[in-house]
């Protein structure tokens, strides 16, 4: 069956998740940052994917820009660098403007040009997901922008993947989900989703009772699901 919608996870599907880390470290004056920023980038996302599960566990939810927050003062403690509040400032507002991945622009554009409906369904709080959406450029090609926090859970409860359906009006089976995280698209499979894994860094596939019915090294082949 050919999906009537296509939806996105957004933070290392659409947006590049490093860029923060690496356009700091790329400033004038980022000192020790420009040697470490690699290892800061992936604790940062690493302590941030599980500060998510965990609270969703605990039924201690915050948003995702705490739970970033949080995740930064983290990964800057363990570099030593966890007085350095300026960067720690500087880290944050470059998060709100991640860049998108090269090819994103041009694959949303094609599916939308083919008649789908496009959604993003992220942890990102929405105030968050607005200020990355429109700093890529691809405000005019996505329908909607779903938060967990309608919820207040994060991913892979299945409450959030039934927003989809809430919000688009598609049932499970005619929705194509696309995410770099192997146990988001275990959540979305489950749920009933189809089910596309972006391996950027050809991993290994989980070992979840759900895998992927798709496996694409970046978003390039998503039209041909037309």
């Amino acid at each position: 069956m050919q999906p009537t919608a296509f939806v996105f996870d957004a933070y290392g599907t659409l947006f590049d998740v490093a860029a923060a880390a690496r356009t700091a470290a790329a400033e004038p004056g980022a000192g020790r940052l420009a040697g470490v920023w690699p290892r800061l980038a992936e604790d940062w996302r690493r302590k941030q994917l599980e500060y998510s599960w965990l609270r969703a566990i605990m039924g201690a939810h915050a948003d995702f820009a705490e739970v970033t927050a949080d995740a930064l003062d983290w990964a800057l403690e363990a570099q030593g660098m966890g007085a350095e509040h300026d960067l720690r400032a500087r880290l944050l507002a470059l998060y709100d403007r991640l860049e998108a991945y090269p090819e994103v622009p041009e694959v949303l554009a094609r599916l939308k040009a083919g008649g789908r409906a496009l959604a993003i369904l992220s942890n990102g709080a929405p105030a968050m997901l607005g200020a990355a959406i429109r700093s890529a450029g691809i405000d005019g090609l996505i329908d909607r922008a779903i938060s967990v926090e309608e919820v207040g859970v994060y991913k892979p409860s299945p409450r959030v993947y039934a927003l989809v359906e809430s919000h688009l009006g598609v049932p499970p089976g005619q929705v194509m989900f696309v995410s770099s995280n192997g146990w988001d698209i275990a959540g979305a499979a489950r749920f009933g989703f189809l089910t596309a894994w972006v391996n950027r860094a050809g991993a290994p596939v989980d070992r979840l009772p759900h895998g992927p019915a798709h496996i694409l090294t970046d978003l390039t082949p998503l039209p041909d699901f037309l």
